[in-house]
């Protein structure tokens, strides 16, 4: 318990961490792919676990609020970038491996680790974990109209069989996470808050290192290459958070601007490597790393933006 507590008062030296291990170690991250889903599907549940059922649902009014952003989400924002390069078509925009990239990205759900990422910001991780669930579930109806519009993608049984299981991974970790902590710790001990948020700390700093396994060569063999996948990457996960932040707070919404914002920039694009034709995902694998260092970097470099609870 004192481990894990100490790990959560140094978690983002441990995301950190994991960033560098997986640039350093590449046959160290391939070698943790396979593990991937699993560590994902123990994230989700630690998360769940830490929250408690009657905080991750809320409200009528927070569910509600929940539901708009995620259609907004996962369903307005990518159609407004497939439109905006249905205009650019001329200049063959809607072929490049970057428009795919950003579509893909902007219709995936939040990543598991946003409501842990709203902790180490000092922020109510409950509206992260209600945006998670609800996108997760809804996954399968808001990416039929995206992949429909995208010209690259041709077959949806792939990608709605990859979606439904992973609405059902997450149904089954939280669902297993509330019933632990219900019967077990109903009001947990601010000791045992930090533990759990400990062990979601090392469970992210070790997904990230399976999920660089396509940096670290890149580095190696073309890094100008690397350096525009990162520069896209990181404005799209900064841009969205930025933007997420400044319109909620000036709707009034400052109770969930931050959680919300997380989640805006922070997406499971990874979820599209188990689904998606090989030779659409081997163009974007290199984006999907890259995006994991803005993703892993948002709860140091995004705390002055947020600023403190």
């Amino acid at each position: 318990m004192h481990a894990l507590r100490l790990a959560a008062r140094h978690g983002r030296l441990l995301l950190v961490a994991g960033l560098l291990a997986g640039f350093a170690a590449p046959g160290l991250a391939q070698a943790m792919k396979p593990a991937l889903p699993a560590m994902v599907a123990f994230l989700v549940f630690v998360s769940a676990l830490r929250i408690g059922l009657r905080a991750a649902l809320g409200r009528l009014g927070e569910a509600r609020d929940s539901l708009w952003l995620v259609l907004l989400y996962q369903l307005g924002l990518p159609l407004l970038v497939l439109a905006t390069l249905a205009v650019l078509a001329p200049a063959g925009a809607t072929g490049t491996a970057a428009a795919l990239a950003v579509a893909l990205a902007l219709a995936a759900p939040s990543i598991s680790g946003g409501a842990a990422f709203t902790v180490m910001l000092g922020h109510d991780p409950a509206p992260a974990m209600r945006l998670l669930v609800l996108g997760t579930l809804l996954l399968p109806l808001t990416i039929l109209p995206v992949f429909w519009l995208l010209p690259a993608l041709e077959g949806l049984d792939e990608v709605l069989f990859a979606a439904l299981r992973l609405s059902a991974v997450i149904a089954l970790a939280t669902g297993a996470a509330f019933a632990l902590r219900r019967r077990f710790f109903p009001a947990p001990q601010p000791g045992t808050v930090a533990a759990l948020d400990g062990l979601s700390a090392i469970t992210l700093a070790v997904i990230v290192v399976g999920l660089m396994s396509a940096v670290g060569p890149a580095l190696r063999t073309d890094p100008g290459a690397l350096a525009r996948w990162l520069g896209l990457a990181v404005a799209l996960n900064f841009g969205m958070q930025a933007a997420a932040f400044a319109s909620l707070r000036a709707l009034g919404r400052g109770d969930i601007a931050v959680p919300a914002a997380v989640v805006a920039g922070n997406r499971n694009i990874a979820l599209f490597l188990v689904a998606l034709p090989a030779e659409i995902t081997e163009s974007v694998l290199i984006f999907i790393g890259c995006y994991q260092v803005p993703m892993y970097l948002t709860p140091i470099l995004m705390q002055r933006l947020y600023g403190r609870p």
